[in-house]
């Protein structure tokens, strides 16, 4: 019984905050999870940032809604579904996914939430659990499933080593250096074709 974890942002859809770095002109936006290892650090840095400019839950949202899955994603997804149970595990938040899984056609994503004010301002946020990706592959594990895990990030490699087969995709070059031992892709049929294979192993 397998079932496969991907990450969501740079792998089937363009990062939400570079995207928004982008269009409110604020460049410091554009520091992610492959740069900073720690998403609790990171992301309370983002929320002063936001504080800073003024800037609230409807400014990044209306920069959602203009983002589209990277080509070639959602038939990437449609395949995989059609093989293989797949969850999106995700440190993004229920309030940004929304709009991108109606574009990847409502596939389960398990994410986080966030603390918004009445006036729209992001006074902070609630993880779902400790260690959400390597957590959520160990906890499905335990009930009888393989995973396979791919991903783009440092948030990303503990699942991805973790699971029975695990993959890099479209990751930075330092990562890569980091980690030669993991198999690294960079478009969707290469990655089809290494999680079919671990299924049929």
């Amino acid at each position: 019984m397998y079932i496969v974890c991907l990450d969501l942002e740079g792998v089937l859809v363009p990062e939400i905050w570079i995207a928004f770095a982008k269009e409110s002109g604020i460049p410091e936006l554009t520091r992610t999870t492959r740069d900073e290892p720690d998403y609790d650090k990171l992301m309370k840095w983002r929320l002063g940032i936001l504080k800073e400019h003024g800037l609230g839950l409807k400014e990044i949202q209306d920069t959602i809604a203009k983002i589209d899955p990277i080509p070639g994603a959602k038939d990437f997804l449609d395949e995989l579904r059609s093989i293989s149970q797949v969850i999106i595990i995700s440190d993004t938040f229920t309030q940004f996914a929304t709009p991108l899984m109606k574009k990847l056609g409502w596939p389960t994503i398990f994410c986080n939430s966030l603390e918004v004010a009445p006036d729209g301002e992001i006074t902070g946020f609630k993880m779902r659990c400790e260690q959400s990706k390597l957590t959520t592959v160990k906890a499905l594990q335990s009930i009888g499933y393989q995973t396979i895990a791919s991903g783009d990030s440092h948030n990303d490699l503990a699942m991805i080593r973790a699971s029975k087969a695990g993959f890099l995709f479209k990751s930075t070059d330092k990562i890569k250096a980091d980690n030669p031992d993991l198999p690294a892709f960079e478009n969707y049929d290469e990655l089809l074709s290494a999680i079919k294979k671990a299924m049929a192993d």
